[in-house]
């Protein structure tokens, strides 16, 4: 790889740039596959991109990506150009899938540091193979000469009788354009962004040269285009419209002048220009040019910028350390007493700045479930085929916002589950059919806010959980842990989130072997979220995920136990009481119990739970909190309230995670007076009780 151009900022912007570009390809294919063909409209599109994705591959010498996008530009060149092909379409689209996957991989590698060295020839074999179906399915007078980065000129070639020994080839009359194109302010790299548009012109192009000329070697070219533009002068067979276009869609593009240049003179006339030191040159006006100047709105376009993420996680982490240290000094014990009406005053106002700026940031690191759903549409797409039902992907509430992090741990689990749906819950259309229902099956995604939270469903309207068989597989794995007569519903179906669960009898590329579902929980439980199924045998399933919005920043209530300190989250909080001796219930196994509005919960001695030493055992004497969790409740017991705060979540030192005794725990945190609180996790208390 050649130091002169590439660097570490120029391959950010390459794996940025080629990942949106191969993001947009594999939608645009899965929206065509609805209507089993290609508008002129997406063949266009799509012959740009991979037009895009070569020429920036090549010119990051990832020669792989590259020959495999230039092989199906080619196709897509003469699809375009012969507008009327027949073709199969869902083997032109499996090229494409085949392409998009390779690159993938081969982005992944480059990500990692690994060397790229994907074998790409038998992608490009396959699709020259297509090609040369189509070349002979769909004779015509004229051929279409696919150009070649050694071809530079486009032929159009008269096809005579076929003992012919000649041809006439005759060459497409030439056009000449002269443009200036203006980056945005601050895009960074000019000369980079240059030589790319450079390197993508110069397969369409005969002749083109440009100012500044030195685009690496002279330190000052991108100081002369930041003044002054980047001027380049074409000769092609192209026309206009088609040039403009190429040109217009340059990324970070704040303003192009498209002149067609009347005469070739004109153009000799550029190039004649072509030594001199200042690339300020001016063409005699001439009547009747053709001429576009394109403004951009650069309030909306700049409106966006890209930031790397880790220094979003900085200032996320600096923000907390600002929450910590507002506490401190707000609840300083050494103020207790005093009477302090400026200082009050202050305070409050610094709690107004702190708080608005964590929200910001919050806001910042938010990103929409939409990107995380589309990418299901390419698994039931696969798996459709794979398995040879009919199905379709509905997405609900895609613009529902989860913090960056949050979105990581999910990603997995929801494509699992979707798999899963398929998989397990989609019937086969002749089962559909006999079961009176649509022939093609439906997944449905949706996410909503509630409250603090969001809700992820995955839906399904196949054949339902089958409770039977759930309770005779985990009969056969010893995994019943009360009496079945006195499971409900929902506890039956949650059992096959336990390790080692499936009731599938085989064992295929999806399902059969007994993980998937455990581990969906475990990355679910690890952002402190939650699973819930619900079915109707016949009908369908739905499995909700209930997740935090974000794990940085959560409302905590304080509590303490002996010399110990806890932080609840609020949400989780039902109400909070001080209880009667009368109301006290202790079962035949010792447990306790409380009635409250007719209905028993029970009771979780947090200091018996931990091993803390406490003056205060007596029911009545302390304070008992009622939580809750997927329609579980428990009410835990503790000395009294501290108080609420905004509380940054820290994860448990080693040393504790280390020891058995952290069930219930999720991680610790800072208070304002410097002393250390657990986080408490409230699935692991109420699994406890």
């Amino acid at each position: 790889m050649s130091d002169n151009y590439i660097n570490e900022p120029m391959l950010e912007i390459y794996l940025f740039e080629t990942t949106s570009n191969i993001q947009n390809l594999e939608s645009l294919v899965l929206r065509s596959e609805t209507n089993s063909s290609f508008t002129q409209d997406s063949i266009n599109e799509i012959f740009r991109i991979l037009h895009t994705i070569k020429g920036s591959s090549s010119m990051m010498l990832y020669d792989g990506i590259s020959s495999v996008a230039h092989s199906i530009e080619d196709l897509f060149y003469y699809i375009r150009e012969k507008k009327d092909v027949n073709f199969e379409f869902d083997v032109l689209s499996e090229l494409i899938f085949n392409f998009i996957d390779f690159a993938k991989v081969e982005i992944e590698k480059i990500k990692c540091g690994d060397l790229v060295d994907g074998d790409s020839t038998h992608l490009i074999n396959d699709v020259k193979d297509f090609l040369n179906q189509l070349i002979q399915l769909n004779p015509s007078k004229e051929e279409v000469i696919i150009p070649t980065s050694n071809t530079k000129q486009q032929y159009y070639i008269q096809q005579g009788n076929k003992d012919s020994t000649s041809q006439e080839m005759i060459n497409t009359p030439m056009n000449y354009y002269k443009t200036v194109i203006t980056f945005e302010d601050g895009c960074e790299m000019e000369n980079i962004r240059a030589y790319t548009i450079v390197h993508n012109l110069n397969d369409i192009t005969q002749e083109l040269f440009h100012f500044p000329q030195e685009l690496f070697d002279n330190e000052e070219s991108v100081t002369t285009i930041r003044e002054r533009g980047f001027i380049l002068y074409i000769k092609t067979d192209k026309h206009y419209e088609e040039m403009y276009e190429i040109v217009n869609k340059s990324m970070f593009l704040k303003e192009l002048e498209f002149t067609q240049l009347e005469e070739e003179s004109e153009f000799e006339w550029g190039r004649g220009c072509k030594t001199l030191e200042t690339p300020e040159i001016k063409i005699p006006e001439i009547d009747n040019r053709v001429e576009a100047v394109v403004e951009r709105d650069t309030g909306s376009v700049q409106s966006i910028i890209s930031v790397n993420v880790t220094k979003l996680d900085k200032l996320m982490d600096l923000v907390g350390e600002m929450v910590i240290a507002e506490a401190m000094v707000t609840q300083n014990p050494d103020l207790k007493g005093l009477e302090l009406e400026n200082f009050q005053k202050a305070s409050r106002q610094l709690r107004k700045i702190t708080s608005e700026l964590q929200d910001t940031v919050m806001s910042i690191r938010m990103i929409p479930m939409a990107n995380t759903f589309n990418k299901m549409q390419r698994v039931v797409r696969d798996m459709s085929k794979k398995l040879c039902k009919e199905i379709k992907l509905e997405i609900l509430g895609e613009e529902t916002e989860v913090d960056k992090n949050i979105i990581e741990h999910i990603s997995d689990p929801i494509m699992h589950l979707v798999r899963n749906a398929i998989d397990h819950g989609i019937e086969s259309s002749e089962e559909r059919v006999l079961s009176n229902k649509p022939k093609k099956g439906t997944v449905t995604l949706e996410a909503k806010n509630v409250g603090s939270d969001v809700l992820v469903m995955i839906k399904d309207d196949g054949r339902g959980l089958n409770k039977n068989k759930i309770l005779q597989k985990a009969r056969d794995h010893g995994l019943i842990w009360k009496k079945e007569d006195e499971m409900t519903d929902k506890e039956i179906y949650n059992l096959i989130f336990l390790p080692g669960f499936s009731t599938k009898e085989g064992v295929s590329e999806y399902s059969g072997r007994g993980v998937g579902m455990d581990v969906v929980l475990k990355n679910i439980d690890e952002v402190g979220g939650s699973a819930s199924i619900e079915s109707i045998e016949g009908v369908g399933s739905t499995i909700t995920l209930k997740i935090p919005l974000t794990l940085a920043i959560i409302e905590g209530m304080n509590i303490k136990v002996g010399n110990a300190r806890y932080t609840l989250p609020t949400t989780a909080i039902k109400q909070s009481f001080r209880p009667k001796e009368s109301e006290i219930i202790i079962d035949p196994n010792g447990n306790e119990m409380i009635m409250v509005r007719g209905q028993c919960y029970p009771i979780l001695r947090l200091h018996s739970h931990f091993g803390v030493n406490t003056k205060i055992n007596n029911l009545s004497e302390g304070i008992l909190i009622m939580i809750d969790q997927d329609e579980r409740s428990i009410c835990i017991f503790a000395d009294g309230l501290i108080g609420h705060q905004q509380v940054v979540v820290k994860s448990l030192p080693n040393y504790i995670r280390k020891t058995n005794n952290v069930q219930g725990l999720a991680g610790c945190t800072l208070l304002g007076d410097g002393s250390i609180s657990l986080i408490l996790d409230i699935g692991g208390l109420i699994n406890a009780s």
